[in-house]
């Protein structure tokens, strides 16, 4: 294939050629640079092969629709116009350059994607379309999948942007303008075979997307290389394909089951139309689990979710990947599949202990847990419990647990656990040896009524033994310092949407703050932030590393040994089970 564009040669007269990306006889793709030597990128049309639906006036359709939006999650258009070599006539579209890569490519590396990053990504992918949806005239973008979607890492973080408008549509577009041969097949909802093309299209494509990402593969997937032999075939091979029930447990891929988020994309990819969302909000609140997804078929597994606040869940929580994974397959499943896990006889748990040094984020960990959970949340500290009057902790703490059965499912969260629960094995006044006893009776077997209990303490060996045996505090749960990948991963997270220098080392952040607990290393991200506002400026790694040398670890080595040791003390008493027999920390 012949490059229409030569290195170095002026665009013009205003844009050089760096190099060639790719293309064919169709549509070209370079990288430039316009006279101020700023990195573009430039897409080349051949005129002579646009169809007129291309067309709007005297330019392309694609430029009219990127000109209406306005939204950092979409490519920005900064210039086009029509230029003429070796007696041919071609269109182009300059865009801002996108510092990262798309979709495709993080796949073919890394396989899938965690659940916890992908949702976040397809959320950001949402709000930018909705921006398309609710233009004056409603705009369809027909053609998002894994080439589509750029991740730019510009700014530390994966921000999704949406590119390939070559396509996109005003609803009011004849059906004939799409031509479903620059489409990918997996992607395309099935009216969009016919050239119908609706809202509804786009929230499809998304679907197959976020199943895409957290599968590794697309849905229904075929290999549509054998088929591919006539165009009839190749729907025939697509078509025939999604006649068979969607799979969320791919051997040798990944094996899923949020029982939540199943239905989710069920709904997304559902193939008929009124199936589907109504629009990308519904989906965006589905994914943020605001809304409640019925089960598609009644029986064994079927989620009792509540209705759920709003909040990130998991994805606010950097790193702590082995945290997570027992929060997901020990409690959330067991907790939304009550009837599944009931089959297999798998008792549903009770509560869950968090300790370790302060400042490791104990009650954000409980706060994210609820937002992903799905349930309502009591939290509450030793002053909201305890009282000074004769029995009256006793009432406040079978109140308690009756407001949560009433409002169950409830996760009700108690601070400064040892302050509630004094061991009984000390000399105990009697009113706070009976309000344990009334704490233990609570707690016994409280989750057949819907109730799960997460408390968080720094001295976990001032609490009564009693309450840390199984029937009460099922899991107990040690978390320390950030590790040097968790502290790359908070940088990166706690960053990001901050106007961050391009030059920021996270990995030398993360040296030089071994031993700093999480609110430690909050604290030098937003001082930083505060002292590069006073001198309007971006954020740059050496106001970062000055405001590091003035901040020394809130928690003392000497202390993180002792919490070691008492860590290795109670796992020897046999509390936790051998799957949780080492720290969590921020893995």
């Amino acid at each position: 294939m012949k490059q229409i564009l030569d290195q170095k040669g002026l665009l013009d007269a205003k844009y050089e050629v760096k190099f060639f990306v790719e293309g064919d006889d169709y549509c070209q793709e370079y990288r430039v640079t316009d006279n101020h030597k700023r990195s573009l990128f430039l897409k080349l049309y051949n005129s002579a092969t646009l169809a007129h639906d291309h067309f709007v006036g005297d330019g392309l359709l694609e430029v009219e629709i990127l000109n209406k939006l306005d939204n950092s999650g979409i490519v920005n258009c900064i210039d086009s116009g029509e230029v003429t070599k070796d007696s041919q006539k071609y269109h182009y579209i300059i865009f801002d350059y996108i510092s990262g890569e798309p979709i495709i490519e993080k796949l073919e590396r890394e396989g899938v994607i965690s659940p916890y990053a992908a949702i976040p990504i397809v959320l950001d992918i949402l709000e930018a379309l909705n921006e398309l949806h609710e233009n004056e005239q409603v705009i369809i973008h027909n053609n998002i999948n894994t080439k589509s979607v750029m991740l730019d890492y510009s700014k530390g973080s994966e921000k999704p942007v949406l590119t390939s408008f070559h396509l996109a549509r005003y609803i009011s577009s004849k059906s004939s303008s799409i031509n479903i041969d620059d489409l990918f097949p997996f992607y395309m909802p099935p009216e969009l075979f016919n050239g119908v093309f609706t809202p509804q299209s786009d929230i499809f494509s998304v679907g197959a997307l976020l199943y895409n990402l957290i599968m590794g593969v697309p849905p229904w997937y075929v290999e549509i290389s054998n088929y591919q032999k006539t165009q009839s075939d190749y729907i025939e091979s697509i078509t025939h394909s999604r006649n068979q029930e969607l799979t969320f447990g791919i051997k040798g891929v990944q094996e899923f089951n949020d029982e939540h988020i199943i239905e989710t994309i069920k709904k997304a990819l559902a193939l008929k139309i009124e199936d589907r969302f109504k629009n990308v909000n519904d989906f965006i609140k589905a994914l943020r689990r605001e809304m409640v997804m019925e089960h598609s078929e009644k029986g064994v597994g079927e989620s009792s979710k509540a209705r759920v606040k709003e909040g990130q869940g998991f994805s606010a929580i950097a790193g702590m990947q082995s945290l997570k994974d027992i929060l997901y397959n020990d409690v959330i499943r067991a907790l939304n599949e009550t009837e599944l896990y009931q089959s297999y006889g798998v008792t549903i748990p009770n509560g869950m202990l968090l300790y370790g040094p302060p400042g490791c984020g104990k009650t954000f960990i409980a706060e994210r847990f609820s937002e992903e959970v799905g349930f309502n949340m009591l939290q509450l500290k030793p002053s909201d419990i305890k009282s000074k009057y004769i029995n009256a902790t006793e009432e406040k703490i079978s109140g308690i647990f009756k407001e949560a059965a009433k409002n169950a499912p409830t996760i009700i969260f108690i601070d400064e656990f040892d302050a509630v629960a004094p061991s009984r094995e000390r000399d105990l006044h009697q009113m706070e040896a009976s309000s344990v006893n009334e704490l233990l009776a609570q707690m016994t077997n409280c989750s057949e009524k819907g109730i799960f209990v997460i408390a968080a303490s720094n001295r976990p060996e001032k609490i009564d033994p009693a309450i840390l045996r199984t029937g009460r505090i099922d899991r107990i749960i040690y978390l320390s310092p950030p590790d040097y990948d968790a502290r790359v991963s908070m940088f990166k997270l706690y960053f990001k949407n901050r106007p961050v220098d391009l030059g920021v080392n996270y990995d030398a952040l993360a040296a030089a703050t071994d031993n700093y607990v999480s609110s430690d290393i909050k604290f030098i991200i937003d001082e930083a932030s505060r002292v590069a506002l006073q001198q309007r400026d971006r954020i740059t790694q050496s106001i970062i590393e000055n405001v590091l040398q003035n901040t020394k670890p809130s928690i003392s080595e000497e202390e993180i040994s002792k919490y070691e040791l008492l860590k290795e003390k109670i796992e020897h008493k046999g509390n936790t089970k051998e799957s949780e027999k080492r720290s969590i920390g921020f893995l």
